[in-house]
């Protein structure tokens, strides 16, 4: 069967039609009336305010900090700008930013190919699957102090399980959580271990709406496993794919104990992520403006990246 069939065929099965289907577009839906947008308007409102008052004021103490030279206890002189400035300006706040960075590139896409391939292969039928579901969510529910003192068994001293493993088998004895390099790729390696559960669920969530005659079409007009995955399963789970990555990306930005109880920001500042030296600048070095201001970056960049990805969700929509 020739390729331009079988991509006829896929597209008809993305929209969910069946082989020789008319392929009409459904009609478009009516707009709220007036009424139903005033009465969605009222029910929201109590909502938006307590959130306004719940997070304003924070916000505001928070802005005040960022701009004065004070402490946890006094706000001290106006200064302005000075605090970000020292902050741009410092080799650490860099050094974190790249760690951060890297961080939050393998939490997420890490995390969600890890996610995706479980949750293709609990949609097919294996045995007692349901169980291997609830075991597979192990890592998500279990307390992260848990989940860290478990690793730091396996990991932390040249006596520990799997450094003990890399002895026997010839390959010296890795420091895990000495090295800075290996420190690094440990936190990273911990983080997806930590959040492929959730990225699982929203995966399996999404394939389940998805309806199995659509891959019936397509088998039909010939179209292989490989073009079926990259040209429906993945458009049709890309609304929940970005909504996972808007989450994750900020769940990577903002994780302080998943960094703090592994490795403590070490070795040599080698895992110290921008929360981590905010929380080391504020409470370590009571220098709450900088530290603040560390903490006003990392949310205006978070804004920025779900803006992106919230526009990508809007595309998806509608495509």
């Amino acid at each position: 069967m020739s390729s331009t069939t079988a991509t006829s065929g896929l597209s008809r099965a993305r929209r969910g039609l069946a082989p020789g289907g008319s392929g009409a577009s459904p009609g478009r839906k009516s707009k709220l009336s007036a009424q139903t947008t005033r009465t969605f308007f009222w029910l929201l409102l109590p909502s938006v305010v307590l959130l306004v008052l719940i997070h304003g004021y924070p916000l505001i103490h928070a802005a005040v900090q960022a701009t004065h030279d004070g402490d946890l206890l006094q706000t001290g002189n106006f200064v302005g700008g000075e605090n970000f400035a020292s902050v741009l300006s410092s080799p650490a706040f860099w050094k974190a930013a790249q760690f951060t960075l890297w961080f939050t590139i393998v939490g997420v896409f890490g995390s969600w190919l890890v996610g995706l391939g479980v949750a293709l292969l609990l949609r097919t039928k294996i045995p007692a699957g349901n169980t291997f579901k609830v075991l597979l969510l192990l890592p998500w529910v279990v307390p992260i102090v848990v989940s860290s003192t478990a690793w730091n068994w396996l990991v932390a001293t040249p006596d520990s399980l799997i450094p003990s493993i890399f002895r026997g088998l010839g390959f010296g004895t890795p420091l895990f959580l000495a090295d800075p390099t290996l420190a690094s790729i440990t936190v990273m390696v911990f983080k997806v271990w930590v959040s492929f559960p959730f990225m699982m669920m929203m995966i399996s969530a999404a394939l389940a709406s998805v309806d199995t005659t659509v891959y019936e079409a397509a088998s039909m007009d010939g179209a292989s496993k490989w073009q079926q995955f990259t040209q429906i399963t993945l458009p049709l789970i890309a609304r929940s794919t970005y909504i996972s990555w808007i989450l994750m990306t900020i769940f990577c930005v903002n994780d302080f104990p998943t960094i703090y109880l592994l490795t403590g920001g070490g070795p040599v500042s080698a895992t110290t992520s921008l929360v981590v030296l905010a929380y080391r600048t504020v409470f370590q070095d009571f220098a709450t403006g900088p530290g603040v201001a560390i903490a006003f970056l990392m949310t205006m960049t978070l804004v920025v990246i779900s803006v992106i990805l919230y526009r990508q969700i809007r595309k998806s929509s509608v495509e």
